[in-house]
């Protein structure tokens, strides 16, 4: 689902058969180590969107989503580092840049034969983490349930948000209303002030805030800020089902369906032709080495 912060060329599609492979073998090991420790994860967004409409990989996306709930996500966290086969990194957005950067809150596996973007001074403010394949690792909490309170829940994410991006390479106000730049101006100026260790710790305490086990409702708090609407219940993801995703099976939601109409609406109708195309990417994606054995 995410795009990417940096501005994007409109790539023309291309043969994006290397892009699956590698992004495959990542989610390979992602649920190999999850089975093997006893770890619900879920498939998400755009993949979660393939297998359902695809069986596979939407045919000209070029990265791929999963989802834990705060507690898987943490057991997660504690072994991947030490199961992930060479050629693979977890990176968790506080490791960006030595700690003193922000992309997101999003951490990733990230898929090192490969290249997304050509060098640039951009790339190495955030240390050349992001110029590689990646899958985005998205995070459920409980929101509250009273309509107020589930507000003012996402009003501090997009705050805190706001001021971490105060460490952006750059701000892109372009998609922006004249409120809204005003807005990211302010909030990102105050940032700068705050160095992102706080932010971060700020982000996490706000995510955590209400994971009580009394709510009914979940939410994506390390989504960008234009995803806090998805609204969760929390009986659409309690149990798992496998769907078959190209040539293995992937965990998934047993509501499956509620979850894709609630982020995508009328999830199967198709984009029109000139929305079929790359989007996490700034050049056609280069990837080498493994990509050439059969997954």
């Amino acid at each position: 689902m995410e795009q990417s912060q940096q501005k994007q060329k409109q790539l023309p599609a291309y043969d994006l058969k290397a892009v699956h492979q590698a992004n495959l073998r990542i989610l390979k090991e992602i649920d190999r180590i999850c089975r093997s420790h006893g770890i619900r994860y879920f498939a998400d967004s755009g993949t979660l969107l393939g297998a359902v409409r695809h069986k596979g990989f939407i045919p000209w996306d070029d990265d791929a989503d999963v989802a834990f709930t705060r507690e898987n996500y943490e057991a997660f966290a504690r072994v991947v580092r030490d199961e992930l086969p060479e050629g693979m990194e977890f990176l968790e957005p506080s490791q960006i840049g030595d700690g003193k950067a922000f992309f997101d809150f999003t951490p990733r596996i990230l898929y090192l034969n490969s290249r997304t973007h050509e060098d640039s001074r951009e790339m190495t403010f955030y240390g050349g983490k992001l110029n590689h394949l990646y899958v985005d690792i998205f995070i459920q909490d409980e929101l509250p349930e009273g309509k107020l309170p589930a507000a003012w829940t996402r009003l501090k994410n997009t705050m805190i948000y706001g001021l971490a991006m105060g460490h952006r390479f750059r701000l892109d106000f372009s998609k922006y209303s004249p409120l809204q730049k005003c807005v990211v101006a302010v909030l990102s100026a105050a940032g700068r002030l705050l160095p992102m260790p706080v932010i971060f710790r700020m982000e996490c305490r706000a995510a955590l805030r209400h994971n009580t086990g009394k709510s009914r409702l979940r939410y994506y708090s390390n989504y960008q800020p234009d995803y806090l609407y998805v609204t969760l219940k929390k009986e659409w993801n309690e149990e798992t089902v496998d769907l078959d995703f190209e040539d293995m099976k992937l965990m998934a939601p047993k509501n499956w369906h509620q979850v894709l109409t609630c982020i995508y609406g009328d999830y199967r109708k198709l984009p029109p032709p000139e929305k079929r195309v790359p989007t996490h990417s700034t050049m056609e994606i280069q990837v080498y080495g493994e990509q050439e054995e059969e997954i």
